[in-house]
């Protein structure tokens, strides 16, 4: 069978042979940053042409298994298998596909906020925040807790993390909004059903070659001491570090490190990150979407639906899909969801909506 199923793999070839002859030119290391863009294509083709060769290679053990078969060889369940693993790299890929944004490849800033539900609203948070996690670890990204500060009974009032990943932020940016949770509260003696609100947005993050302007008099710096898991030292020194942007009262605060140095370098990091989306978003014909995202945590905004009673589904406000197994979505399976985003987002800019 013949592969190259997404891409043209010879031209790709051509393109890595292109490359490899601008590394080994004399005159090579002479513009670091020119160095460093070509090392970082050159990386990208690697992948792809090993993507394709994979994938051509699964698709020859599936006609083997069919030979077989038709030889009378009893391998039903070795083929059932092999297609099953076949259809989800083939799933993967199709999604990357969608992918083709300047910051699409990059990793991803992810903050996580509570909203209107009190403390069930902070436990739904902490929830959101497993639930990422799980998707970073099914997926072999790195998951990087950044900043987390716990809620008074239960859950989190905020967190921050970073997921290190081929394409992390581009995936991630489906999942930017207001996310929803109807449930028998766990916090209510009287058990009753409440709804429960959190926020998610995502940035890239951005490398040194990118340049974001940050006047020291726009920004407050304050520090303080960290909460939360990871030893005595944590709550014994003002390690942790808080920066606010003032112009646009954008924030960034880091306590995972226990150097406030490093700590202020992560967040500063963070914030260039941050401030560097928000004036994206402003070039893009999207900026409504990002003001919704950033509506009132509550009632009637959300992106997303969570539903464990009186019935259990999961629904996506903006491409309608409906998935009923809700333990396997919070657990970290939310790429139906992200592919169903990314394909509604391309059917969105070919309309011209």
């Amino acid at each position: 069978m013949n592969c190259g199923v997404f891409f043209d793999a010879p031209a790709r070839k051509r393109e890595l042979a292109s490359s490899d002859a601008q590394v080994a030119g004399a005159d090579f290391w002479q513009n670091p940053e020119s160095a460093q863009r070509v090392l970082t294509q050159r990386k990208r083709l690697e992948q792809t042409i090993a993507n394709d060769e994979h994938l051509a290679q699964r698709l020859a053990d599936v006609d083997a298994y069919f030979e077989l078969a038709r030889e009378g060889e009893s391998v039903e369940a070795d083929l059932e298998a092999e297609m099953a693993r076949l259809r989800e790299e083939l799933d993967r890929l199709e999604t990357a596909s969608l992918l083709g944004g300047e910051n699409d490849r990059l990793n991803a800033i992810v903050s996580v906020h509570p909203g209107a539900g009190g403390t069930d609203s902070q436990d739904w948070a902490e929830m959101l925040l497993r639930m990422y996690k799980r998707w970073a670890e099914r997926r072999g990204f790195k998951f990087t807790l950044m900043e987390y500060q716990a809620g008074e009974e239960a859950g989190l009032k905020s967190a921050t993390f970073g997921v290190t990943g081929d394409y992390a932020y581009g995936l991630l940016t489906s999942e930017i909004g207001i996310h929803r949770l109807v449930r028998i509260s766990p916090f209510d003696s009287n058990a009753r059903r409440h709804t429960s609100f959190a926020s998610v947005f995502v940035s890239p993050e951005i490398d040194e070659s990118i340049t974001v302007d940050i006047k020291p008099e726009d920004i407050r710096v304050e520090t303080y001491r960290s909460t939360g898991a990871g030893g005595q030292h944590v709550n014994t020194t003002d390690s942790a570090v808080r920066i606010i942007h003032i112009p646009t009262n954008t924030i960034a605060q880091c306590q995972n490190e226990r150097s406030q140095h490093r700590n202020r370098e992560m967040a500063m990091k963070m914030l260039r990150s941050k401030l560097y989306e928000l004036e994206l978003e402003k070039k893009r014909a999207e900026t409504a979407k990002l003001e919704a995202s950033k509506a009132d945590i509550d009632f009637g905004s959300q992106i997303r639906s969570y539903v464990l009673h009186p019935y259990r589904l999961v629904k996506d406000e903006r491409t309608e899909l409906k998935v009923g197994d809700t333990e396997r979505v919070l657990d970290g399976d939310i790429d139906p969801f992200i592919k169903a985003y990314l394909m509604w987002r391309r059917g969105s800019v070919i309309s011209g909506q």
